[in-house]
């Protein structure tokens, strides 16, 4: 099965990331994609850009060398309470946004209870179409609650290929992402894959993630950006269009 768009990417806009714009989608048009879904760090990254870079996107044309752009985020999750580091009305008018738990970032307490709660907090906005690897077993995580938690509320949960890779720092992602990929078979919950990727030859790389789907026997009809006309009708801010 072909996956059409990869949802999670990063230029040099990001800090460090080693591309431009026009690289990435150029590294996508030969790859054969139909669309690149790029999703710089927010603000409260070190590094990153600000807030009149995702307030003036609006100017950006959406399609580069046939491939179709999607301009947006992966924001921080700040806390417990789910707080992102960019205004909601900001956000909701981009084309897509990824919510993260990053290191530099997170100030809440790395507990279970503490993290899960930072995870459905976050989805419980409607702002945010995608949690993004919440893989790293050095934020533990209650995968039953997320996984039901991201069906409620509509929320695509993600399989990034950068955690998979041996050369990957997050921990015991391989387990953890097979216990999100279980429970999201029962609860019939929607993934999407993503690269992560800081470099134009990462753009559409899938391997360690098809690897684990292949070994988890996870549905693909379950897995959003096969088509790219699917990611979109999945989006939250495509359903309240």
């Amino acid at each position: 099965m072909k996956i059409e768009i990869d949802t999670h990417s990063h230029t040099l806009v990001s800090g460090h990331a080693y591309n431009t714009l026009r690289e990435m989608a150029h590294m996508a048009a030969e790859k054969g994609l139909k669309g690149l879904a790029v999703t710089e760090h927010a603000p409260e990254m070190p590094g990153s850009t600000g807030l009149y870079y995702f307030q003036n996107l609006r100017v950006v044309p959406r399609e580069m060398y046939g491939i179709r752009l999607l301009l947006g985020v992966e924001l921080n999750i700040m806390d417990e309470e789910g707080t992102i580091d960019l205004p909601d009305h900001v956000v909701a008018g981009l084309d897509i946004s990824i919510a993260s738990i990053h290191t530099p970032c997170f100030a809440g307490e790395r507990t279970k209870e503490a993290v899960t709660g930072a995870y459905v907090n976050a989805m419980k906005n409607d702002c945010v179409d995608i949690i993004g690897h919440p893989d790293d077993g050095r934020f533990p995580t209650d995968y039953e609650q997320l996984v039901k938690a991201a069906k409620e509320t509509g929320t695509l949960l993600e399989v990034n290929n950068t955690s998979l890779s041996p050369k990957g720092f997050r921990q015991n992602t391989k387990g953890n992402v097979k216990e999100m990929l279980e429970y999201c078979k029962a609860y019939k919950a929607m993934v999407v894959l993503g690269t992560d990727a800081h470099v134009d030859v990462a753009v559409g790389e899938y391997q360690y993630a098809r690897e684990i789907l292949e070994e988890t026997d996870f549905p693909w009809d379950l897995v959003a950006n096969t088509s790219l006309e699917k990611l979109c009708s999945c989006l939250k801010r495509s359903r309240k269009a």
